[in-house]
């Protein structure tokens, strides 16, 4: 019996549904799976799942209605939504149906995985303060806000995610593949450019409530500290 929770799948493409259940099963979790909406539901009423993958595009049910339809009936399991827009509409469409993380197709499947163990760490009764703070940074990944020096920071996001990644490893020289790989689960070939337009972007919104916190290492990455 593994230690880690089943983890319930809901994608209408095979293929994916493939590919995730493989690598979650490498890792440990136990795996459920359901094609559409009505099952999904189904299945996490039968086999209470301690996380699900949600699917925002399905063929009957979206994934947002499913969602709604799990939290109208009590059932608080965590849910990270799945799909292949990257708007803030939909993130926070997501968010306010008490989605727990939003994860955006084509992804790497190292990097869901990541994405799939915070949420289990942030959903623990156990689990630490879901506040990260450099300096006069604070950013809480339950509420999904950023604050510095008092003042709240309006993020995209995809600044957002940037943002919480290189908090949650202060100090250390990001290089520009991990930025990359976890953020935005692309291969890093050939997209250095918008990894720069998005550091660039969380400078001007940072920068001027403080010293700079967000340092470039020439030929590496960047790293965060106060």
């Amino acid at each position: 019996m593994t230690e880690n929770p089943l983890v319930l799948i809901v994608e209408d493409e095979a293929n994916i549904r493939d590919l995730v259940r493989t690598a979650l099963r490498f890792h440990g979790f136990e795996t459920g799976e359901a094609g559409n909406g009505a099952e999904a539901l189904r299945e996490a009423r039968e086999r209470r799942p301690g996380l699900i993958l949600l699917d925002v595009m399905l063929p009957d049910l979206d994934g947002f209605e499913v969602c709604r339809r799990l939290r109208s009936g009590g059932d608080e399991t965590p849910v990270i939504f799945l799909t292949a827009r990257d708007t803030p509409s939909d993130t926070v469409t997501g968010l306010t149906l008490g989605g727990d993380d939003y994860v955006t197709k084509p992804f790497s499947i190292d990097a869901l995985i990541a994405r799939v163990r915070a949420v289990l760490r942030r959903a623990s009764p156990k689990e630490a303060d879901p506040v990260l703070r450099i300096a006069d940074l604070e950013l809480d990944e339950s509420r999904w806000t950023v604050r510095r020096a008092g003042t709240d920071i309006e993020l995209s996001p995809t600044e957002f995610r940037l943002l919480a990644f290189m908090m949650r490893n202060p100090g250390q020289v990001l290089t520009r593949a991990q930025l990359l790989e976890n953020v935005w689960g692309w291969e890093h070939h050939g997209n250095a450019q918008v990894l720069e337009t998005y550091v660039s972007y969380l400078r001007r919104k940072l920068d001027p409530l403080g010293p700079p916190l967000i340092h470039t290492k020439r030929g590496v990455g960047y790293a965060l500290r106060g």
